[in-house]
């Protein structure tokens, strides 16, 4: 119906306070930098990175190495990484895609002999010294001070590019291990570092791709600090996977060669990536900078209480148009997911149906009768024989478009093929066991994982076919109706924390955020304007199929559409 109507792969937001600046450029920023050098005195260089950042290649063009008379590379103080990986063993643990979280700071990476050592050579140097790589900022107060921060979506196309994880030579390890790494461990421990001197960088540099930015430290904390105060959307990234689809290429105009889309991840600000315009100077930045440094205004005061800081809500496609089924899966119980994996909570989640085709389905919850005894060995059986009669032990019910499936963790679950699915969750991630995966391989060509002995603690059995259809499918109840405007809640189930309301509407609407950060997409409609009723930000299109994202700081927003029955889907934290 609606095919490609202007869905923005790259939303970018102008900065209007341009009292700061920023250049694009290599040459550009290294003329700049080294202007900045003072040579005829004591000058100390700190540049601090994210792991992920090709570090010689950034400072190979801020700087020529021979203008220095002391250089100290982090990397030559870091402990054995022998030492690292005993370390930090329990949080990766043996399986190959989950760990458990990791608390420790990053100055536990370092040898503290070498760091005192390499403390005494700086108070001991006189002239221009240079100290640079992930963790600078341990050693002392610099005179400059410049950051690299890396966007995690990047940082996992260098892995899939053979880009090892910090410290290591695993260049071609399995790449689920490499992110397992970085998830659990790495981007942990360097987002606590970032944050705690974010306040303090004189410059920050984006170097995601080969033409680099650099911008200062203040431009940027303005530029972030605007972002809080208006509606924005996160730049999405579109993922292939052995069920995905077609519907994608369509809708959200993507490259018709590809075999296929599987996923979108068009809100997962810890791995989406913000674009901020500085007079057509185009910074990319992780949407993670605006969460970590205006949590309260960004979530509101009490989700940050509740949550900290950790963007709660989640909202991505999963696209089987003539593509396949997912895999067959289950969620971690809240018990479970903290005491396995150190997460304070789990993913509680729904599939809101964007779209279907004819024999589309969602599988949800086991069948009448049907207990562990029964279903555990058959599917431990089926890893051996490749075969598993799914309609003997898991329901599946028809699809079609606008339906809501809510899907309370411990409940077993999978979107069947031909469906497209808007999946609004809580963000642990990554945290699903794979149950029955129809038998496939990953595009790695090799077997996907599948965790029964996960899943086999947490699926809920009295969850089956008369359960499902009275508390998880379309437990829609309207809240308001007048001319033009018809508001639903749709759920989530009383087990989940978030709470969605659809609004069908003809006429201009307006909508309360009671101070709580709210997560949008128009599932119905051409076109809206998103406008402020006091002129506190301009107005901001939204086209079909967007996600966006009101902050807490917005108390009330006008949503005007620009087609007739229009609708919007809406969730935030009870």
């Amino acid at each position: 119906m609606y095919n490609y109507l202007g869905y923005d792969k790259f939303p970018t937001f102008k900065i209007e306070d341009n009292t700061g600046f920023a250049i694009q450029g290599n040459k550009k920023i290294n003329k700049y930098v080294n202007n900045l050098l003072i040579k005829n005195k004591r000058f100390i260089v700190i540049v601090d990175f994210y792991p992920g950042a090709y570090e010689s290649q950034v400072i190979a063009v801020l700087f020529d190495k021979k203008d220095f008379d002391l250089i100290i590379n982090m990397n030559d103080l870091t402990k054995n990484i022998n030492d690292i990986n005993k370390m930090i063993e329990s949080n990766l643990t043996d399986d190959r895609v989950f760990g458990v979280m990791c608390h420790k700071n990053l100055i536990d990476w370092f040898d503290s002999n070498k760091l005192i050592k390499a403390k005494e050579k700086i108070e001991n140097s006189n002239g221009l010294i240079l100290i640079y790589g992930v963790g600078a900022r341990l050693l002392c107060k610099p005179d400059l001070f410049i950051y690299n921060d890396m966007p995690r979506w990047e940082i996992q196309m260098r892995y899939r590019n053979k880009m090892p994880n910090w410290l290591c030579d695993n260049y071609d390890e399995d790449n689920l291990r490499k992110y397992k790494r970085g998830f659990f461990v790495e981007w942990r421990v360097a987002d606590k570092h970032k944050n705690k001197y974010f306040d303090e960088i004189d410059y920050f540099i984006d170097s995601t791709h080969d033409d680099y930015k650099l911008i200062k430290g203040d431009t940027l904390r303005k530029g972030i600090k605007q972002i809080a105060y208006q509606p924005f959307r996160v730049m999405p990234y579109f993922d292939p996977g052995v069920w995905g689809g077609q519907w994608m290429k369509d809708i959200c105009d993507l490259d018709k060669s590809k075999k296929n889309y599987a996923w979108c991840f068009d809100c997962v600000p810890e791995e989406n990536s913000l674009l901020l315009s500085y007079d057509n100077v185009v910074v990319e930045i992780p949407c993670m900078d605006l969460v970590l440094t205006h949590p309260i205004e960004l979530l509101g005061d009490k989700v940050h209480a509740r949550f900290g800081t950790e963007f709660p809500i989640r909202f991505d496609f999963l696209d089987t148009m003539d593509g396949q089924n997912l895999s067959c899966q289950v969620h971690p119980l809240t018990e479970y997911i903290q005491n396995t994996f150190g997460m304070h909570y789990t993913q509680d989640e729904s599939y809101y149906i964007l779209d279907n085709k004819e024999g589309s389905c969602v599988y949800l919850g086991v069948k009448d009768g049907i207990k562990k005894e029964d279903l555990i060995p058959a599917l431990e059986k089926a890893q051996e024989t490749s075969s598993f009669d799914d309609s003997k032990y898991i329901n599946c019910f028809p699809a079609k478009k606008h339906d809501h499936f809510l899907i309370p963790a411990g409940t077993i679950h999978c979107s069947g093929k031909n469906t497209m699915v808007l999946e609004i969750s809580a963000t642990p991630y990554i945290f699903t066991f794979k149950l029955w995966d129809w038998n496939r391989l990953g595009l790695d060509g090799k077997p996907r994982p599948v965790h029964i002995n996960h899943g086999k603690e947490n699926i809920q059995f009295n969850r089956d076919t008369d359960w499902v259809k009275k508390n998880l499918i379309n437990k829609v109840e309207l809240i308001h109706e007048e001319k033009g405007h018809k508001e639903e809640r749709t759920g989530l189930h009383e087990r989940e924390f978030i709470e969605t309301r659809r609004h069908w509407f003809s006429k201009p609407i307006v909508i309360a955020t009671n101070n709580t950060v709210q997560v949008l997409n128009l599932v119905e409609g051409t076109s809206a304007i998103i406008s402020s009723l006091d002129n506190s930000f301009k107005p901001y299109k939204v086209t079909y199929a967007e996600t966006f994202i009101i902050p807490a700081t917005i108390d009330r927003f006008k949503v005007t559409p620009e087609s007739n029955n229009s609708a919007l889907i809406r969730a935030y934290v009870r």
